[in-house]
């Protein structure tokens, strides 16, 4: 699955408009107008901008401060950083972090998807690169929890 995939699955899952797009991509430390925001959105077969996974990156950082606000005594330098995660762990740990879910929230986001995935599994994805429990996430798990957020927040 690719980052745009996943920005075109997150978007229609949480219901996000062009101009919030927009803001949270700002938040993230990337200046992009509607258009190009567009461009990423559009579908495969279509003339399409990439989303590169700093791109990405810096979109699910500014989803936190759009749904959370600023870190308070932080300020954030806006600035893209180059990431060592795959796309999918990022997403899976951020929209954690954005949403403030629980392990038990994200247990049943994937049950509503029809996915079982035990708490350790979920535990090995959600830690950190290096850590000797860390697990890459699949292209199943990531495509689940969309779905899963999409039958969650379209109810």
């Amino acid at each position: 699955m690719t980052t745009n995939d996943m920005l075109i699955r997150l978007r229609y899952a949480l219901d996000i408009k062009n101009a919030e797009m927009v803001e949270i991509f700002k938040l993230g430390g990337i200046e992009l107008t509607t258009k190009e925001v567009l461009a990423m959105l559009k579908k495969e077969e279509e003339e399409q901008l990439e989303c590169s996974l700093p791109t990405f990156n810096a979109f699910l950082n500014g989803f936190i401060i759009f749904k959370r606000g600023p870190r308070e005594g932080k300020a954030d330098s806006g600035s893209v950083v180059e990431v060592e995660e795959s796309a999918n762990n990022l997403l899976l740990k951020k929209v954690k972090i954005a949403l403030s879910l629980t392990s038990e929230d994200m247990l049943d986001i994937m049950e509503e998807a029809r996915v079982s995935i035990t708490k350790g599994e979920l535990g090995a994805v959600l830690r950190k690169v290096g850590h000797r429990n860390y697990k890459e996430c699949g292209d199943r798990y990531a495509r689940n929890f969309l779905k899963g957020l999409t039958y969650k927040y379209k109810e």
